[in-house]
């Protein structure tokens, strides 16, 4: 599976006199973890508890039944990498980076509290109900994390110094707010946790290999190798030339798990429904507000269907009677998909439920926007139409305009045959066509597909987005055909 196990020389390891003030718990992906008496602070309180009712995988359990593990282990995983990762830096250039227990410790915690603000359902509460009951909504679980953390601090009476717990925020949304670049701060420090400059980091790292797991597939990804081989040469995490089909793996992975696990069809066709229920149900509970205030928010978890599902009020009839179908199988009826063409791709827009709508011919039943749901899939290398293995900048190394830039270098393994080059300090980047020629020349993929509410109306709906397919492409665009067991479904 690419799980790194403890054993043999595992940097991260505490001393043994440090044991005996450190608690030990065992993983099922990385084994024997050691948490440190600051992280357990943080760990035994209730708003960090809460991540154990928060499902990593959202509705995926839906599909595939082994995907129930939650955000609580996943942050104890990621955790466990980030020390490992600077252990290393530090076992391998400690005096050169001036790596120091405070910076290790900082890691961690970053780790640790990167996913404290997720809300429930994983990723959906933030990206498909927010918008539909907050118009231009900005709001993101990274920025929940920074509050929470500091009412977890306020709350609990945190003994962490003022200036630790600023770099840990930072380390947080490093991805989305690289912080102040200076030539004294340790910027390879803010690589580790939430990397936005490559998208390499211990984050993905874990879940990777955790949600493969967890749903039984297999997973030839092996972060141990990029962990191994890392280097740190003018304030950049840096990897050896020869991982560089190792790091695609890591990208290849991520978008193969996307496309055949989180946005599986069944499974968007539970989390639209769900989001159609919690939608219907806001006005009643009032869970969007929770956003506002964290001594609220840290209340909502996954136990919000449950409360949908067995409250009788009647102002949740529609979302109970929604819960209930979920729970019954009786699914929004996936008609059809197609991927958007290579050359349209630059221009595509959503596609909407009217738009569908407006592609049905006279005749028979009228469409209405309420029976039709659709979804929109973008499926990439984290750098959308780009390939994060190479660089995208026309002047300078490493500036504001080179996020994605990909640097690797020759360390001392590769160099036993190579003594020269024994100190070799390098940087440069790879084009794929110097490697191989069977990696894949386009970055992104984007699939619509189209879902009716009610089974009687697949055929329509069916009908209507072939018509729109070939007004907008001139073409029918999806592979197959709906099936027919699915046109010809009445319900008595």
């Amino acid at each position: 599976m690419g799980a790194f196990r403890n054993g043999g020389s595992n940097y991260a390891s505490p001393s043994m006199e440090d044991r005996r003030l450190w608690k030990h718990v065992h993983d099922n992906v990385h084994g024997n973890i050691y948490l440190d008496p600051l992280s357990l602070k943080f760990i035994d309180t209730e708003q960090f508890q809460r991540l154990r009712d928060l499902k990593q995988l959202g509705f995926t359990n839906m599909v595939y039944p082994g995907a129930v593990h939650s955000r609580f282990e996943h942050s104890l995983g990621v955790y466990w990498l980030a020390g490992n990762a600077v252990e290393r830096l530090k076992a391998h250039q400690g005096l050169e980076l001036d790596i120091d227990h405070s910076d290790i410790q900082t890691v961690k915690l970053a780790g640790l509290l990167h996913d404290v603000g997720h809300g429930p359902f994983s990723h959906l509460f933030e990206r498909e109900f927010l918008p539909q009951v907050i118009p231009g909504c900005k709001w993101s679980h990274e920025e929940m994390s920074l509050n929470l953390i500091d009412y977890m601090v306020d709350e609990h009476n945190i003994d962490i110094d003022s200036g630790r717990l600023k770099k840990v925020k930072e380390m947080i949304v490093a991805s989305e707010n690289a912080p102040v670049k200076t030539s004294k701060e340790k910027l390879f420090l803010y690589d580790i946790v939430a990397n936005g400059r490559n998208g390499i980091d211990v984050d993905k790292f874990d879940y990777i290999v955790r949600d493969s797991r967890a749903c039984g597939l297999g997973c030839n990804f092996q972060f141990e190798r990029l962990l191994d081989t890392m280097q740190v040469i003018d304030n950049e995490i840096c990897y050896r030339a020869k991982e560089y089909l190792t790091v695609h793996k890591l990208f290849n992975t991520r978008a193969d798990l996307h496309r055949t696990v989180y946005t599986h069809a069944k499974v968007k066709a539970v989390e639209m429904m769900f989001v159609d229920a919690l939608v219907k149900a806001d006005s009643y509970l009032c869970v969007s507000s929770f956003i506002d205030d964290p001594s609220q928010y840290w209340k909502l978890d996954d136990s919000i269907l449950k409360t949908i599902e067995t409250d009788d009020a009647d102002e949740l009839k529609e979302s109970r009677d929604l819960i209930r179908r979920i729970r019954r199988r009786d699914l929004y009826q996936f008609c059809n998909e197609f991927t958007v063409p290579k050359d349209k791709l630059h221009h595509f827009k959503y596609v909407t439920p009217q738009d569908i709508i407006c592609s049905q011919k006279s005749g028979g039943v009228t469409l209405r926007e309420e029976d039709i749901a659709v979804s929109n899939v973008k499926i990439d290398f984290t750098r959308g139409t780009n390939n994060p293995l190479e660089r995208h900048c026309k002047n300078s190394l490493f500036t504001s305009t080179s996020l994605s830039t990909f640097l690797l270098w020759i360390n001392k393994m590769k160099l036993i045959l190579f003594l020269q080059d024994y100190n070799s300090k390098n940087k440069f980047t790879i084009s794929k066509d110097q490697i191989s020629h069977l990696l894949p020349e386009y970055n992104q993929d984007f699939l619509v597909r189209v879902y009716s509410k009610k089974p009687e109306l697949v055929e329509v709906v069916s009908e209507a987005f072939e018509n729109f397919q070939l007004k907008m492409y001139g073409m029918k665009a999806q592979v197959h055909g709906t099936p027919e067991r699915k046109r010809c479904r009445v319900v008595l």
